[in-house]
């Protein structure tokens, strides 16, 4: 097929994938031949059938999207005869070919990552003689996990015949393809702070740091300077000083925003730049925490401090739970139940009505789930407005208030639902890495149950710290005895290291064993009589190396390189216990606290710096 000024259509596409970013175009007439060109591939692989119509700018945000390694075009369209149909859920091809349930149809393009290059060879030699779609049908055959890429705001078509062609044709030539790229750095789908009080003018800071030149690493820096500022003008206090930090932090939420929006404007995507922001998200809040720790105990407020490691703690642990079960729905998704003809119960009408409701954009019951739940921007606003307007103890109560009642609701939802779901989450991941286990987790004797011998463990460190802050108030002293008998308590948690956890609620045993370890170390801060500040300092640095955990396992990232050395969960609380039997319980933790931040330094540099050179100076090295 032709275009009106006489360019075969598959020409055009080429031109339009070289203008996408790709370093090699390739027209093929028969899927055998890409098969020979898969197999001398190292690279990640774009393929597309010669019946695409669409922006450039479609091409390129496949060719460089971060939702995973392999990725398919899907289009909204009817599906004509020989093109299939898909059906995903949150953002993954669960099914191929299935008409029932579908939610799209293929959009004849695809991008596939190198480990799934020889199952490209495969399905390229199983469809020889056949054309793209047979080749993503025989490719989801062998299993390949595969992630959905949809068109918004831009335009992309299949055509058959020349009417179609030139309905394709003047469709994308009505769209400004610059401004829909902007429009599309925003999220889709997003909260109602951010939607409505960032959103609606954060894109003209991108075009304007697009400009500039200033990237999304540049982005964030910024927005952490900021952070970091307000933080310093709530300890400071005073009503001005107070009213400027809460525009400082507004600012700096803005510009946490744009980083995202520049890079999904520009397209600079980056192992790096995720695990980047996800980090400094967190450290920024804490920080936050720590300003207004500091400024409601110089304000006379006795237990200021102890207010912002509650909030540290709960919003942690909140983080842990996010992160696992939003794994446990990636792998239901891909290993959906089975029909039974029911409906699963009160879990499975719980999923069909959150289904229903996300569904519903725009609602009141829409905009009320996700605002119910806390998201970050809902904390930011609430901590700003709340310091302004009352000071630093205020803020402090009305987050860990509203924290709590949003990890009851969501944790009994997810509950719920998971026990409908009934997968097996932690037995696709290395459990011993993600529970963040030591020496002693892996040589203890093993037992069955690990969610109830971590729950356990939490519950011991949770008495120990009531019983530290009375025993204490009364002016006793319990380190000899009381803490020794917590850890054993709390070690319960590493006899399930290695027994198999495949119980429908095993995802909540990583969050469980972060509650326990920060608990046990505030239970001996407070029964050593440490300094609330110091106790913050090393809860803080406990969470920059949880946080570098779940951070590397959104962005299916290796280990971390020096992980090891962090001693795991139950060494850290037993180091902590051998200081506080010593009666040098503050230095335990600031010498403790010390050597895990250079750890975690030395372990950062080592893997998104020394290693990454290595490897491309092995690239360079001649053979």
């Amino acid at each position: 097929m032709t275009t009106d000024a006489g360019e075969r259509l598959a020409d055009r596409l080429a031109g339009q994938w070289r203008r996408a970013g790709a370093d090699e175009v390739r027209v093929v007439d028969d899927l055998s031949e890409l098969a020979d060109l898969v197999a001398a591939a190292t690279g990640p692989v774009l393929v597309s059938g010669a019946d695409l119509v669409a922006h450039t700018a479609v091409l390129r945000h496949l060719a460089t999207s971060p939702v995973g390694p392999t990725v398919a075009l899907v289009l909204t369209d009817t599906p004509a005869a020989g093109q299939v149909t898909v059906r995903e859920e949150r953002g993954q091809v669960v099914a191929v070919g299935d008409p029932a349930g579908a939610t799209g149809v293929f959009g004849g393009a695809l991008r596939v990552g190198p480990a799934d290059l020889p199952a490209l060879a495969a399905a390229a030699r199983t469809a020889a003689g056949g054309g793209v779609d047979r080749l993503f049908a025989d490719l989801a055959g062998c299993g390949t996990l595969t992630f959905a890429h949809r068109v918004r705001l831009l335009v992309a078509h299949r055509v058959g015949d020349p009417a179609e062609l030139a309905a394709a044709q003047a469709a994308v030539a009505a769209v400004d393809e610059d401004r829909a790229e902007l429009r599309l750095s925003v999220k889709e789908r997003d909260d109602f702070f951010t939607t409505f009080f960032v959103s609606t003018w954060s894109p003209y800071v991108v075009k304007v740091a697009a400009r500039i030149g200033l990237g999304p690493t540049g982005v964030t820096m910024i927005s952490v300077a900021f952070a970091v500022a307000a933080a310093v003008l709530f300890g400071a206090g005073g009503r001005p000083a107070l009213v400027a930090g809460a525009v400082l932090l507004y600012l700096g939420f803005v510009l946490d925003c744009v980083d995202g929006q520049l890079a999904r404007y520009t397209r600079h995507f980056s192992a790096w730049g995720g695990w980047l922001d996800t980090m400094a998200d967190r450290a920024k809040e804490y920080l936050v925490y720590a300003g207004l720790g500091y400024g409601a105990t110089h304000a006379g407020f006795r237990y200021g401090w102890a207010l912002a490691i509650a909030a540290m703690t709960l919003q942690t642990v909140r983080h842990m739970t996010d992160t696992w079960y939003g794994v446990l729905h990636d792998e239901a998704a891909r290993r959906p139940r089975a029909a039974t003809g029911d409906a699963g119960g009160i879990g499975g009408k719980l999923n069909a009505a959150s289904t229903k409701v996300q569904a519903d954009t725009g609602s009141v019951s829409y905009w009320l789930k996700r605002t119910v739940v806390f998201p970050i921007g809902e904390r930011w606003a609430l901590m700003a407005v709340a310091a302004a307007l009352f000071g630093p103890l205020v803020a402090l109560c009305a987050v860990l208030v509203w924290g709590v009642l949003a990890f009851a609701y969501t944790g009994a939802l997810r509950t719920l639902r998971a026990r409908w779901m009934r997968v097996p989450v932690m037995s696709t991941v290395d459990t011993g890495l993600h529970r963040d286990d030591g020496f002693l987790a892996r040589t203890l004797p093993a037992a069955r149950q690990p969610l109830a011998l971590a729950a356990l463990g939490t519950l011991g460190a949770a008495a120990l710290l009531v019983v530290a802050l009375r025993v204490v108030h009364a002016g006793a002293d319990l380190s000899a005895w009381v803490v020794p008998l917590g850890l054993l308590v709390l070690l319960g948690g590493a006899l399930g290291a290695r027994a198999a956890h495949d119980g429908p609620l095993d995802w909540l045993v990583p969050a469980a064993l972060r509650a326990g370890e920060f608990l046990f170390a505030i239970a001996v801060g407070v029964a050593g009589r440490v300094p609330p500040w110091l106790i913050f300092g090393y809860v803080f640095v406990l969470t920059l190396h949880h946080y570098d955990l779940t951070a590397r396992l959104e962005k299916r990232q290796a280990a971390p390189p020096l992980h090891a050395a962090a001693l795991g969960w139950e060494g850290r609380s037993a180091l902590l216990t051998i200081g506080s039997i010593a009666g040098i319980a503050s230095i335990a933790l600031a010498t403790l606290g010390a050597y895990l931040l250079v750890v975690f330094v030395a372990s950062v540099v080592l893997a998104w710096v020394v290693l990454p050179a290595r490897a491309r100076g092995g690239d360079r090295s001649p053979g």
